[in-house]
């Protein structure tokens, strides 16, 4: 009796302490996300004031609300369509390098690296040039069907259900050549598609449109809203098949749909602004060291701070291209380049 009664106490203090571990995850959970959208919110309003003339709070403001201010036309004309596609794309890709990275188990997983954007480019490049498609309508759909058909290819040649993240890699990365060797081919020998596409192809903000944000908003919402409901399903595939099974995941129905996720989310990010590549690396690998591997808290905060990386880049980009700017997609390679090496040479990337 003695010994059941010393037990009681101790279990009832383990109990205890858990959900004290539990609430303080919560509230940090909650904590870095609020900061998270005060960062972002911060970053919203940078994007929105630099450019061509300078706006200071107050007059991003009254060119917000009001249609006789001095700042309405360039905040309306160009930073804030500008801006809400930095918003959509950022968190389109912060998402889908997230679900990429818990699905394949590979921690250099990014739609980038392992060709999903390469095949939403070659698919656009293809209908721009063959196929006379001008339009946003047509460029999304054309790009949805390419990152559908490489995120299938990449799967398929890694190895499908027995794929490593080295054979994921491999498959990618040749893809990816083979691709965006495609695309300078067509450019090349297509003048009219270079001259519509020569920008388009190293990633950039700069033809947003409100049409386009639009355009894209329906594909980011639904993915977005795919790649958050998968999080629990995702932690259990983690644990293996049979783990997962057990835990009441179906892992085909998982792979299925977090590919579908990745695919409206890459696909309508490429289609609106063309291939930006390390985003999708860089913003996982940065918010797992705040909130661990769970997807339930990592997959939220990728989504507020990937447009904080995205938009940062654009702001620097026009800070330091002035009086013209580079492109978002050159300055998240530049960025994204040292971190990738950096991360390989630490060994921190399991084959």
């Amino acid at each position: 009796m003695s010994t059941t009664g010393s037990l009681r106490p101790s279990r009832a203090a383990t109990h205890a302490g858990a959900r004290t571990r539990d609430r303080a995850r919560a509230r940090t959970h909650v904590l870095g996300l609020a900061a998270g959208l005060l960062v972002l919110l911060a970053v919203l309003v940078l994007s929105l004031g630099l450019g061509a003339r300078q706006l200071s709070p107050a007059e991003v403001w009254h060119g917000l609300l009001d249609p006789d201010a001095p700042g309405y036309t360039a905040v309306h004309g160009m930073r804030l369509p500008r801006t809400l596609l930095g918003l959509l794309v950022g968190t389109a890709l912060g998402l889908a390098g997230g679900v990429m990275q818990a699905l394949t188990r590979n921690p250099l997983a990014d739609p980038g690296l392992l060709g999903i954007n390469a095949g939403a480019s070659a698919a656009v490049a293809t209908a721009a040039a063959f196929l006379g498609v001008t339009s946003f309508t047509g460029y999304v759909w054309w790009a949805l069907a390419g990152a559908a058909l490489v995120a299938a290819l990449v799967y398929a040649v890694g190895g499908g259900r027995g794929a490593t993240p080295a054979r994921l890699a491999l498959a990618g990365a040749a893809l990816n050549a083979t691709l965006y060797s495609y695309v300078s081919a067509v450019m090349l020998l297509d003048t009219a598609s270079l001259d519509r596409m020569r920008f388009w192809t190293v990633g950039s903000l700069a033809s947003a449109r409100p049409a386009t944000v639009l355009g894209i908003l329906p594909f980011v919402a639904v993915g977005t809203l795919l790649a958050l409901g998968l999080a629990r399903p995702l932690n259990a595939l983690a644990l293996g098949d049979d783990a997962a099974r057990a835990l009441g995941a179906r892992p085909a129905g998982v792979r299925a749909a977090a590919i579908v996720a990745v695919t409206l989310l890459c696909g309508a990010a490429t289609a609106a602004c063309g291939p930006i590549v390390f985003v999708g690396l860089m913003v996982p690998h940065l918010v797992r060291a705040l909130t661990g591997p769970d997807l339930r808290r990592l997959l939220p905060h990728c989504a507020v701070l990937a447009p904080v990386l995205l938009l940062g880049a654009d702001i620097l980009g026009r800070v330091l291209g002035r009086p013209g700017e580079l492109q978002v997609g050159i300055v998240t390679a530049v960025l994204g380049g040292p971190f990738f090496l950096h991360f390989a040479r630490r060994g921190k990337a399991r084959a």
